[in-house]
């Protein structure tokens, strides 16, 4: 019998603002049991829930493992404007005329992620091929 991947673990300064956050950003909810103050707190999301744990080291370095993201019932486009208006800083735009690429976003505690085209988007750029 395998692993599975039960949680995808995140250092942070402010485990209830940054789970906060990325509960937003996956349409989700933090554990029931997740309050203010909480030194872990949990998104609940389908496949591997996010924890969140305080630590009092801030964050100095560039990932060595970040998120990508694809959107599901809007574009890339749309799905990064949400993003930024959610808190989230563009990082690196590496999108392309052509429609391919990706946008590099930072969350509220500087952890990158990465939002690519939704699966319609992928489709279209496929076809026209």
């Amino acid at each position: 019998m395998s692993s599975l991947v039960r949680h995808i673990t995140i250092d942070c300064a402010d485990a209830y603002t940054l789970g906060s956050f990325w509960a937003q950003v996956l349409d989700s909810k933090l554990s029931d049991d997740d309050r203010p103050g909480d030194p872990e707190v949990l998104v609940e999301s389908p496949g591997a829930g996010l924890l969140f744990i305080q630590v009092p080291e801030k964050k100095s370095l560039k990932n060595r493992i970040h998120l990508d993201l694809q959107p599901e019932d809007r574009t890339r486009e749309e799905e990064v404007e949400r993003l930024l208006a959610l808190g989230a800083t563009l990082v690196d735009d590496q999108r392309r005329p052509d429609g391919l690429g990706w946008a590099v976003l930072a969350d509220p505690e500087g952890n990158e992620f990465c939002v690519e085209r939704s699966k319609g988007e992928r489709t279209a750029t496929e076809q026209a091929e």
